[in-house]
C-alpha cells in the first residue's frame, strides 16, 4: 500500500540504527558491569565480600573465609526515541535522509543509556568525594583518586576508570606528568591523533560532554566496572507503524534498562571548577 513503509525500508532503518548506535551511542556502558536480555522489569547482581587466608595445625580443621554474600537489584525502565514521517516524504527519502533519522535516534538513546549510569555515579555515597576547592581538574585531586583508590583495595586490573568532562581533559593537558614524554612516553602524549583516551595512574582516562554540571562545578567520577551495572532487557530496536490520523509513519526506536550502585568503595566523585 502507498501508506506503508516497504519491509526493506524497515529492516534497514533497523540496521542502520543499530550501526548508528554501536559507533557513536553509549560511552559508559562498555566501561560498567553489564546483566543483559534480562526477563522482567528487575534485575539482580551478585556482590561477593572479601574473605582471607589462614593456617591450620597439622590434622587441624581448615578454616572457612565466611565470606558474606549479598545481592543489589535494580528495576528497568522503558526508554523511547520516536519521530514522524509524513507519507509523502516517504517517496522522496534517500539513503542520506534516512541515515540523519537513524543516526539521531542512536544519539538519543546513547545519551539516555549514558545518562542512567551518571545518575548512578551522581548519587554515589563514598565519603572520599573530593571537593572543587575553587580550582579545575588538579595533578592534587588526580593523585588524590589514585591513593584512594589503592587504599580501598580497589583492583588494578586494567577495568579503572575515570571519566571527566573537556574541561578536565584540557586542564589535564597542561599538566607535565600528563602531556610530556618524558614522564608518559612518546607513545602515550595525549596530543597524538587527537587522542581523548588514555591511560595513565593506571585509570582509563576519557570524556564525556554529558556530565552534571551546577553552576560552574563538574561532577567527573573515577570508578571500577564492578562498582556498578546497568542492566538491559530489550536491546535497541526499532518499530514503523502507519498513524492514519496523521498521515505519517511514527518510527520509534527504544530500549529497556536500569543502572545501580554495586559497591561505593569502587567509585568517587571528583568536582572541578570550570
Amino acid at each position: 500500500m502507498a501508506t506503508q513503509i516497504s519491509t526493506a525500508f524497515i529492516k534497514q532503518f533497523e540496521a542502520e540504527v543499530h550501526m548508528a548506535y554501536q559507533r557513536m551511542g553509549s560511552k559508559l556502558r562498555n566501561t560498567v558491569r553489564q546483566s543483559n536480555n534480562v526477563v522482567g522489569n528487575q534485575a539482580r547482581f551478585q556482590k561477593v565480600g572479601k574473605g582471607a587466608a589462614s593456617t591450620k595445625s597439622r590434622h587441624g580443621q581448615v578454616n572457612t573465609m565466611e565470606v558474606a554474600h549479598s545481592t543489589v537489584d535494580v528495576t528497568l525502565a522503558d526508554f523511547y526515541a520516536a519521530d514522524y514521517v509524513d507519507t509523502l516524504d516517504e517517496l522522496k527519502t534517500n539513503i542520506d535522509e534516512r541515515q540523519v533519522l537513524a543516526t539521531s535516534a542512536a544519539a538519543a538513546l546513547g545519551r539516555k543509556m549514558d545518562q542512567l549510569i551518571i545518575d548512578v555515579l551522581d548519587a554515589g555515597g563514598n565519603s572520599a568525594n573530593i571537593a572543587h576547592g575553587s580550582a579545575g581538574l588538579t595533578l592534587a585531586k588526580a593523585l588524590t583518586v589514585y591513593e584512594t583508590f589503592g587504599e580501598a583495595d580497589v583492583p588494578d586490573d586494567g577495568q579503572r576508570y575515570f571519566v571527566v568532562s573537556p574541561a578536565g581533559w584540557a586542564d589535564l593537558l597542561q599538566l607535565d606528568q600528563f602531556s610530556r614524554a618524558e614522564y608518559v612516553g612518546e607513545a602515550d602524549l595525549p596530543f597524538a591523533g587527537g587522542m581523548t583516551a588514555k591511560r595513565w595512574l593506571g585509570f582509563t582516562i576519557f570524556t564525556h560532554s554529558g556530565l552534571t554540571l551546577a553552576s560552574a562545578d563538574r561532577d567527573c567520577h573515577a570508578y571500577h566496572a564492578s562498582a556498578l551495572g546497568l542492566a538491559t532487557g530489550s536491546d535497541v530496536r526499532t518499530e514503523i507503524n502507519y498513524v492514519p490520523e496523521k498521515v505519517s509513519n511514527l518510527i520509534t526506536s527504544y530500549f529497556s534498562a536500569g543502572s545501580v550502585e554495586i559497591d561505593g568503595d569502587g567509585m568517587i566523585q571528583c568536582i572541578v571548577r570550570e
